[in-house]
């Protein structure tokens, strides 16, 4: 045991050296108008990714126009002052490259991967959509038909994600987190271009933007073509501040009980409401996110899968999940799928009671250790994907993270005690949870 320790360790000290040989520390600056830009050197091949993050998400959607940011992501690739519709998507296919975006409920992202001699095309073509977008030249409905389509074929289709919508909704009893990203029907049915237009022209601009590029370029030569291609455009003045409502204290647990005929196999579900990861204080996040890994992490570390599924048998599989990176809140989740002849009953009850069982006894330290040795792995992949990396530092900074506080996650992750991991546990508290139960429809 201790020599297959050393030797894992011995080959993480040689990745993280081999990866830092290879991929510089990012490099910031800023352009006279405002707009972030950071670049992470890395020479291995002849790409570069380039993104840019807007700090406007699906929260900022304002009332009864949900699903707005994520309409607008998709009109993105309609028509500018200088591009046809469909013109980008065309050039950048041309030129060998992938594109894509996606939008959160915080940040909304654009991003390309190509040949680094590319480069100078993508950044064109970004900036000037980032001013230029013309839905009066463009076809804007088929595209709200399009997102229609995608809540129901993503969504709607799936038990499984309608009852993870209404669970963020009985969560949420006032934050606009409780909302789905891609919008409730009713309000996309009434979005309009000039709805989008208004969201557009109010939150797109270069200071409220973050360029981020990786790749096989040199720092120098990407803030140069920054300078060239987004420094022309102004600043938004009135840029308003990130307002939202926010929760109440929260006085009662919540249940939801959702039935679909289409369920396979029933399961139990509970969301808790946590404490975000903020700059000023990541410790509490970090606690939160290996006290997961400790409960769900991998069937090897898994407290709740090593108890329910292999140890008891009631189980198919059981879990834990942290998500942190939100601008106001994070939320905690627990779950049980039972097998048959199980009732969800005697699930939930068999989830409190081994929950019941860790606050009593603590966290055992060999698998506490086990727990690090997955993060640090899961680390330096990470580092190793130069899209990836370039993903989770522009999620990080459109959040308000420095590229220091976003390096010293980690850190912090291998620094977290018992002690701390406990007291995340104990402050799980069910007056501030929904708890679900999602079955078949009963005969």
């Amino acid at each position: 045991m201790v020599v297959a320790q050393r030797l894992i360790l011995a080959a993480m000290v040689w990745a993280v050296t081999a990866l830092t040989a290879a991929a510089e520390d990012p490099q910031t600056f800023t352009l006279d108008n405002g707009m972030q830009v950071v670049v992470i050197e890395d020479h291995r091949a002849p790409v570069v990714v380039h993104m840019v993050w807007y700090r406007v998400g699906a929260a900022d959607d304002p009332a009864g126009q949900s699903g707005i940011a994520h309409y607008l992501e998709h009109l993105m690739f309609k028509a500018t002052d200088n591009l046809e519709e469909g013109e980008f998507d065309r050039v950048v296919q041309a030129n060998g490259g992938t594109h894509n975006a996606f939008t959160g409920w915080d940040y909304t992202a654009y991003f390309q991967r190509i040949a680094a001699d590319r480069l100078p095309l993508m950044m064109e073509m970004e900036a000037d959509r980032m001013v230029n977008l013309r839905l009066d030249r463009s076809d804007w409905l088929p595209e709200r038909d399009v997102i229609l389509r995608e809540r129901g074929q993503t969504l709607e289709s799936s038990p499984d994600r309608q009852f993870s919508e209404q669970l963020r909704a009985a969560l949420y009893q006032n934050h606009p987190y409780g909302r789905p990203i891609i919008g409730w029907r009713h309000e996309m049915e009434q979005l309009t271009g000039q709805i989008a237009t208004d969201f557009y022209r109010v939150h797109y601009s270069p200071n409220n933007a973050i360029l981020v590029v990786a790749g096989d370029v040199e720092a120098e030569d990407v803030l140069a073509m920054a300078r060239e291609y987004y420094g022309p455009i102004p600043a938004v003045e009135t840029l308003p501040e990130r307002s939202r409502p926010q929760e109440p204290p929260q006085l009662a647990e919540r249940r939801v009980i959702m039935e679909d005929a289409r369920v396979a196999q029933p399961y139990v579900s509970r969301l808790y409401l946590t404490p975000t990861r903020r700059p000023d204080d990541q410790r509490q996040a970090a606690a939160y996110q290996v006290l997961a890994a400790l409960l769900g992490g991998s069937p090897q570390t898994s407290i709740l899968d090593r108890r329910l599924t292999y140890d008891e048998g009631i189980a198919i599989t059981a879990w834990a999940g942290y998500s942190g990176l939100g601008l106001d809140s994070g939320t905690f989740s627990l779950g049980i799928m039972p097998v048959d002849g199980v009732s969800l009953e005697d699930a939930e009850q068999a989830l409190d009671r081994v929950m019941a069982d860790f606050l009593e006894n603590g966290v055992d330290q060999e698998q506490l250790d086990r727990v690090r040795r997955q993060i640090r792995a899961e680390a330096i992949y990470q580092l190793d994907d130069t899209q990836a990396r370039a993903r989770s530092l522009g999620a990080d900074l459109a959040l308000g993270f420095t590229v220091e506080q976003s390096d010293e996650w980690l850190d912090l992750l291998e620094q977290v005690t018992p002690e701390e991991i406990m007291a995340a546990a104990r402050r799980l508290d069910r007056r501030e949870s929904v708890t679900g139960w999602l079955r078949g429809v009963e005969e």
